[in-house]
C-alpha cells in the first residue's frame, strides 16, 4: 500500500497527494519517508516537471510523526547515534534534498499540519493554506518531550524571527490560518476551492527555488551581538526554569538549538538539531510523556476497558441528583455534549441556583468567542430543573451528586429508582465511599456504578469509573459510553475505600502535613513539591479543600474499619490544626496559610511555634523523593490489590486527577524509570527513617527480584 500518489499535469506540475490508507491521518513513518524521497527524486530528475504541489486526500494535511513508532525508539531503546541517524533521514535526505533540488515545491495545506507535517510545509518553497478553522499549523513536539527534528527549529526562526518562533516552539501551540499568515508561518490563505490552483499558479510564475539562507551573503541571527536576541536570551532561560523546574529537558534544548543554530550555516544547524533531538529521544522523559499523555490517554479515550460484547449505547436524557458544585458541573458538561438534563434538588430554587452555574459558564464562553449566543442558548435550554423525582422517568442514566453522607445517598437512590425505567443505570459521584456499600440501598445493584468526576468538572477531563461488587459488564459499558459522549477520559477501577485517585492523592497531602511534625520547614515542604513538578504545595492544597475534608475521611474510615483502622501519618497534625489551633483552611480565612483581606496569602507565622523546624533541614531532593515515592508506592499497592488493573490507568489517572508530575509519566512509570530494584531499596531505607508506610510489600519486593517492570520493554 502506497502512502502517496504522484501525477503530472499537462503544464508540467506534479501533484503529490498524501494518502496513507492504513491510517485515519497521514503521519511521518519510515515507509512514507522512503516513498517521499522517491517522489522528490522523480521531480528533480525529470526535465519536463517544473515543480510540485503537495497536498492531502484526507481532511488533515499531516498530523506529524507516528508517535506509537517513536515510542518504540524512545527512552534508550536505541543509541544516541541511532537516534541521530533517525533524525537525519527526514531532515537531510528528504526535506533538505527537496529544498535544494532546484525545483520549487508548494505545500497546499488543506487541513491541520502539525509537527512533521508542518516541517514538511516549512521545507517547501511556498505555503498556501485553506481558510478553515480546523486547518491549524504548529510544532507541538515539546509537549511530548521532544523538539522538531526535521528542520523546524531552524527554518521557522529564519522565516519569522527568533522571538516569534520561540513562542510557537516552546508552547507547542496550534495556530489558525489567519494568525499563521500574520506571523509569516504561511504565505497565503485561500478558499478551499482555490487551494490547488493557487499553488499551481505560483509555480507557473517560475519562482526562484533557492531559499534565503542558501544564498550568498545571508547573515544569521548574530547571536548576542543582536540586541533582540540578547534580550530574548536574557529572560527566556529564567522563564523556562520557573515553568519547568528543569524537570523537562525539551524547552531548554529548543532554546539552545535556536540560539546556536541560527548563527551557523544551515546544514551545520540541521546537524546540531539532530544531535539535540537524539539526546531528547534517548531521555526517559520523552518516553514517559509519549506513553502516558499520548498512547495510554488515547487508548483510554477509545474506551480500551469497555466490554467488547456489549452493544454501544447513548444517553439521551441524564438525571442529576444534587445541584451543588459537582452536580451543576456534571449538568453543564452533559448539556454542552448535546444531552438533555434533568437537574434535581430538594427545591426548585436550589436546582435553579445550580443551573445558574451553566448560565455563567456559557456567558464566559460567548464573551471569549468560544460559542455563539445561539449555541449557548441551545445548551442552556437542554437543562431542566425540578424537585420532583417523577420527572426523572425518561432518564437513561442518573448521576447522584449529593453530600458525602451514606444516609443521604441511600435516600435519594431509593427515591430515584422508584421513578426511573427498569433499564436505566444509577451512578454515584462519590470520591471515597465504597460503591458496594452505597449499592446496598439499590434494588438493582447490577445497574449501580461509581462515576467520580473531579472539580471543577468543566475543566477536569478525568472520570474515575468504579465497579461495585455486583456491577454488571453491561452497566460498565454504558457508563463508559456516557463518558465518551462527554469527550472525557475514563479510567476503570475496582471498589475500595478512596478507590484509586483519592487514596493515592491523600498520601501526598498527608506526607506534606507529616513533614511539619518531622521538623521540616514549611517553605521547604511547599517549594520542594513544586520543584518536583506538582502544581501546588500540599499545605496550600489542604487549605483549598480545608483540613476538615481529609479529617472527615479519616473519621469515616475509622468508624467503618474499627480495630483494623490505621492512623494516617498526618493524624496528629490534622487533629491539632482543627481542635487546638482552629485553623481549618482558606474558607475560614486561616489554615496553614494566612489570607489577609485584599493581600497575598502567606504561610502562617505561627507554624514555626506549632511545629518547630529542626536545626538541620533535609535536602530539597530528599523532600521531593518523599513526595514522589510515597505516591508511587501506594499506586503499586493499588495494583497489587486489584483496585487498578492496568498500569496505564494508574498513570493516566494520576496526571489528570491530581497533577502528578507529567515528566515522570505517572507513579508506575516513575518506578520503572528509577528501576524497580533501586526503588524497593530506597523505600526500605526510607521506611527505616520515616516509618512503615514506606515499606514495600512482599509482592513488590519479589517483583523487583524478578526484574519485572510495569511496562516491559
Amino acid at each position: 500500500m502506497n502512502t502517496l500518489t504522484f501525477e503530472v499535469d499537462g503544464e508540467g506540475i506534479a501533484l503529490i497527494t498524501l494518502d496513507d490508507p492504513s491510517k485515519p491521518m497521514n503521519v511521518v513513518s519510515p515507509q512514507w519517508i522512503d516513498e517521499f524521497i522517491d517522489a522528490i527524486e522523480r521531480v528533480a530528475g525529470d526535465a519536463n516537471i517544473k515543480g510540485a504541489v503537495i497536498t492531502s486526500a484526507k481532511p488533515a494535511f499531516m498530523a506529524g510523526a507516528d508517535l506509537k513508532y517513536i515510542y518504540t525508539l524512545a527512552g534508550g531503546a536505541i543509541s544516541a547515534h541511532q537516534a541521530f541517524e533517525f533524525s537525519q533521514r527526514p531532515s537531510m535526505h528528504m526535506h533538505r534534498r527537496m529544498e535544494t533540488c532546484g525545483k520549487p515545491f508548494v505545500a497546499a495545506i488543506n487541513g491541520l499540519a502539525l509537527g512533521g507535517g508542518y516541517e514538511l510545509a516549512l521545507a517547501c518553497h511556498h505555503r498556501v493554506i485553506v481558510d478553515e478553522p480546523k486547518a491549524v499549523v504548529g510544532l507541538p513536539e515539546v509537549t511530548v518531550g521532544l523538539l522538531p527534528g526535521s528542520g523546524g527549529t531552524q527554518r521557522l526562526p529564519r522565516m519569522i524571527g527568533v522571538e516569534k518562533s520561540l513562542a510557537v516552539l516552546l508552547e507547542g501551540k496550534s495556530v489558525s490560518p489567519t494568525e499563521a499568515l500574520k506571523l509569516g508561518m504561511v504565505d497565503a490563505v485561500v478558499p478551499v476551492s482555490a487551494l490547488i490552483e493557487t499553488a499551481r499558479q505560483w509555480i507557473l510564475k517560475s519562482p526562484d527555488p533557492v531559499r534565503a539562507w542558501d544564498k550568498k551573503g545571508y547573515r544569521g541571527s548574530g547571536g548576542l551581538l543582536n540586541p533582540a536576541i540578547a534580550n530574548v536570551m536574557t529572560f527566556q532561560p529564567a522563564m523556562i526554569a520557573a515553568k519547568t523546574q528543569y524537570n523537562y529537558p525539551a524547552p531548554i534544548a529548543i532554546l539552545d538549538c535556536i540560539f546556536e543554530g541560527t548563527m551557523m550555516p544551515f546544514d551545520k544547524a540541521l546537524n546540531l538539531e539532530s544531535k539535540y533531538f537524539a539526546k531528547l529521544l534517548c531521555d526517559p522523559v520523552s518516553r514517559n510523556l509519549i506513553r502516558t499523555t499520548f498512547i495510554n490517554k488515547g487508548e483510554a479515550m477509545k474506551l480500551a476497558r469497555r466490554p467488547k460484547d456489549v452493544p454501544r449505547s447513548k444517553v439521551k436524557k441524564l438525571g442529576v441528583l444534587g445541584a451543588g458544585m459537582m452536580g451543576s458541573g456534571v449538568a453543564y458538561v452533559a448539556a454542552a455534549a448535546g444531552i438533555d438534563v434533568m437537574l434535581l434538588d430538594s427545591t426548585v430554587e436550589l436546582a435553579e441556583k445550580g443551573k445558574a452555574t451553566s448560565v455563567k459558564l456559557l456567558a464566559k464562553a460567548v464573551e471569549r468567542g468560544q460559542k455563539s449566543r445561539s449555541a449557548a442558548d441551545e445548551t442552556l435550554a437542554r437543562i431542566e430543573t425540578t424537585a420532583a423525582y417523577a420527572d426523572l422517568a425518561a432518564c437513561d442514566l442518573i448521576v447522584e451528586a449529593v453530600f458525602e453522607d451514606p444516609k443521604i445517598k441511600a435516600d435519594v437512590t431509593r427515591k430515584a429508582e422508584a421513578a426511573i425505567a427498569n433499564a436505566a443505570i444509577f451512578a454515584s459521584n462519590t470520591s471515597t465511599l465504597p460503591i458496594t456499600g452505597l449499592a446496598k440501598a439499590s434494588e438493582r445493584p447490577r445497574q449501580f456504578i461509581g462515576l467520580h468526576f473531579f472539580s471543577p468538572v468543566e475543566r477536569m477531563p478525568l472520570v474515575e469509573v468504579i465497579m461495585g461488587a455486583d456491577t454488571s459488564q453491561e452497566t460498565l459499558a454504558k457508563a463508559l459510553d456516557f463518558v465518551a459522549q462527554l469527550k472525557m477520559t475514563p479510567i476503570v477501577v475496582n471498589d475500595s475505600r478512596g478507590f484509586y485517585t483519592s487514596r493515592v492523592f491523600q498520601t501526598f497531602i498527608h506526607e506534606g502535613m507529616r513533614m511539619l511534625e518531622d521538623g521540616v520547614a514549611p517553605a521547604l515542604i511547599e517549594n520542594a513539591a513544586k520543584f518536583a513538578g506538582f502544581p501546588v504545595g500540599p499545605l496550600a492544597l489542604v487549605d483549598e479543600v480545608t483540613v476538615e475534608l481529609p479529617w472527615k475521611i479519616v473519621k469515616e474510615s475509622q468508624a467503618a474499619l474499627g480495630s483494623a483502622f490505621v492512623k494516617p501519618c498526618a493524624y496528629e497534625v490534622m487533629r491539632r490544626m482543627i481542635e487546638e489551633f482552629e485553623r481549618c483552611g482558606k474558607r475560614y480565612g486561616k489554615g496553614f496559610y494566612d489570607y489577609p483581606e485584599g493581600g497575598t496569602k502567606r504561610l502562617w507565622s505561627g507554624l514555626k511555634d506549632a511545629f518547630p523546624p529542626s536545626a538541620t533541614q533535609p535536602s530539597v531532593e530528599e523532600v521531593k523523593q518523599r513526595f514522589l515515592y510515597i505516591q508511587s508506592l501506594e499506586t503499586a499497592r493499588c495494583l497489587e490489590e486489584g483496585v487498578v488493573t492496568h498500569p496505564a490507568d494508574a498513570d493516566v489517572g494520576s496526571l489528570l486527577a491530581w497533577g502528578f508530575p507529567s515528566w515522570t509519566g505517572g507513579p508506575l512509570s516513575l518506578i520503572d524509570t528509577v528501576g524497580l530494584p533501586k526503588f524497593v531499596a530506597e523505600c526500605k531505607r526510607m521506611a527505616e527513617r520515616f516509618g512503615g508506610r514506606f515499606a514495600p510489600s512482599a509482592w513488590l519486593s519479589e517483583r523487583a527480584g524478578r526484574g519485572e517492570a510495569f511496562y516491559p520493554a
